[in-house]
């Protein structure tokens, strides 16, 4: 739901991909933006509508994604397809970060897109500071880019995660993403990324950011 610059972009991008993509927007003129070469179903209406929900063949969906301007139709939009036509992978886009953590924790996926960009701003700038780039519904288990002192570069993922009880999802090196194995070692340069509760996260980060224990 939703043909701007995001909704447009994101269902070219699905139908480029193979996916049959149906795109939900109230003005006509909006279906503009998916250019003449987009193949997939365009259906003028209010995306929270149900009767415009089953022109889009909502029945069939396996994923929905509500990213109009409002804040209040992205969530009704993402509440109507998942709690009446059972669509289990929907997403709501939130320009308040404020209402997107309450949806989230209602269960409702959202992406909130002010706070995401300050955050991963914040991430850049500050010389020490996790920011959760993915919290799961309840709002205590997250995914975050922790700074990592250069004096850890060298010793191994394993050490870092018993002394914290935390665990590495992911490296970034060079750009690219790579999970770890045990004997993985940091290398300078290296953006890690933890699992752990959000109430450990200030622990964590206070370990990454003093040297590792003599061996």
């Amino acid at each position: 739901m939703g043909c701007g610059r995001v909704g447009s972009t994101l269902a070219k991008s699905l139908s480029k991909r193979g996916h049959d993509v149906a795109v939900i927007d109230s003005e006509p003129s909006a279906f503009r933006r998916l250019g003449s070469s987009f193949d997939g179903m365009t259906v003028t209406g209010l995306g929270f509508d149900r009767d415009t929900l089953r022109a889009a063949r909502i029945d069939e969906a396996y994923a929905f994604a509500a990213v109009s301007s409002g804040d209040n139709s992205n969530i009704l939009a993402a509440r109507v397809a998942r709690e009446t036509f059972g669509v289990e992978h929907v997403v709501a886009r939130i320009y308040d970060p404020g209402r997107a953590e309450v949806y989230q924790r209602l269960g409702i996926p959202t992406v909130a897109t002010v706070r995401w960009t300050s955050d991963q701003m914040l991430q850049r700038l500050l010389p020490q500071g996790a920011v959760p780039a993915m919290t799961d519904p309840s709002g205590r288990v997250v995914v975050a880019e922790v700074p990592l002192a250069r004096t850890w570069v060298g010793r191994r993922i394993s050490e870092v995660e018993s002394l914290t009880g935390s665990r590495v999802a992911f490296v970034t090196r060079l750009g690219e993403g790579m999970v770890p194995g045990a004997d993985t070692v940091f290398q300078d340069g290296d953006l890690v990324h933890v699992v752990a509760a959000l109430a450990d996260l200030g622990r964590i980060e206070k370990t990454f950011d003093q040297p590792p224990p003599a061996h």
